[in-house]
C-alpha cells in the first residue's frame, strides 16, 4: 500500500515533523524545491494541482470510475509535469495509509489497490476532507467543515491530523448530519432551509468541538449569504495546500 497518509476515525497524523524541502529556496522556486503532486479525487471530478504551476487540471470521474483509470488519467493530464511525490485525497475513509471502504460514487477496485506501485512514486493517502483542513490550518484547534456532495469533516489540533465522520451523527427528525448538510438536504429543504440548518449545524459542532478557528469548504459553503459567527471560508486552494503540507509540514507555506 502507499507509505505514509492519515487515518480515519480514531487515526490520527502528525505533519510537524516533516521536512520541508531538500533545499533552502522555498517550495516553489529553484531545482531544490520539493515537487509534489496533489490528487483530490470527487464523485464528478478528479482536480490535480503540482508546486510551482499556475493553475490546477480537472480529470472527470463518475460512477464506474476506476483506480486503472485514476492512474491513467493522471498520466496523461499531468504528462508534462515534473515531480517527485504524491498527495492523494480520497472521498472516503483511510486508516493507516490503507482505504477502508470503497466509494458510494465510483467504481469498485479502490480497498486493495496499491497506489504507490501504480505510479511508482513516493505517496501520502489520506481522507479528502482532512487535506482540505490541513490546507487551511492556521494553528491551534481547527474544524473544517465540507459542504458539497456529501459532508466532510476533519479537525486539525495542533499540527495533528484527525479525519472525523460527522455527517454520520444523527441530529435531526431521525436524520443525520450528513442527511441536512450535504447535496441531498439543500435539494429537499431548499436554499433558505439549508442556510438555517448549516448555520445552526455550524453552532452546535463548534460549542461541541470547541475549535479555535472554524473553516468552511466545499461548493456549497458558498451559498451562505451570510457566514455563522467565528467561521470563514476555505481557500479555493486549499487542498493543494494541504497535499503539499504532507511532505512539507503542517506550516509550510505555498
Amino acid at each position: 500500500m502507499s507509505t505514509g497518509g492519515s487515518g480515519h476515525g480514531a487515526d490520527t497524523a502528525s505533519v510537524c515533523d516533516t521536512p520541508a524541502t531538500t533545499g533552502g529556496e522555498g517550495p516553489n522556486n529553484g531545482p531544490s524545491a520539493l515537487r509534489v503532486l496533489v490528487i483530490d479525487l470527487g464523485g464528478t471530478s478528479a482536480t490535480l494541482w503540482m508546486t510551482g504551476v499556475a493553475a490546477p487540471r480537472s480529470i472527470p470521474t463518475g460512477p464506474g470510475f476506476t483506480p486503472d483509470q485514476l492512474v491513467w488519467s493522471v498520466s496523461q493530464t499531468a504528462a508534462d509535469w515534473s515531480y517527485e511525490r504524491i498527495s492523494f485525497g480520497y472521498p472516503g475513509a483511510v486508516r493507516d495509509g490503507a482505504i477502508g471502504r470503497e466509494p458510494h460514487n465510483l467504481g469498485i477496485g479502490w480497498r486493495s489497490y496499491d497506489f504507490a506501485a501504480a505510479f511508482g512514486l513516493p505517496l501520502r493517502l489520506i481522507n479528502d476532507a482532512a487535506m482540505q483542513a490541513l490546507g487551511c490550518y492556521r494553528g491551534g484547534r481547527l474544524l473544517y467543515l465540507g459542504f458539497g456532495t456529501g459532508m466532510g469533516s476533519a479537525m486539525v489540533i495542533e499540527g495533528v491530523v484527525q479525519p472525523m465522520h460527522l455527517s454520520s451523527l444523527p441530529y435531526r427528525s431521525k436524520l443525520t448530519f450528513g442527511d441536512h448538510l450535504a447535496n441531498r438536504g439543500l435539494e429537499q429543504m431548499g436554499l433558505g432551509a439549508w442556510r438555517r440548518a448549516a448555520t445552526a449545524a455550524v453552532r452546535v459542532l463548534s460549542a461541541a468541538l470547541e475549535p479555535d478557528d472554524v473553516v468552511l469548504g466545499g461548493g456549497n459553503a458558498r451559498l451562505l449569504d451570510d457566514l455563522p459567527p467565528g467561521t470563514r471560508l476555505a481557500p479555493d486552494n486549499d487542498a493543494f495546500i494541504g497535499g503539499y503540507r504532507l511532505w512539507a509540514g503542517a506550516d509550510a507555506e505555498v
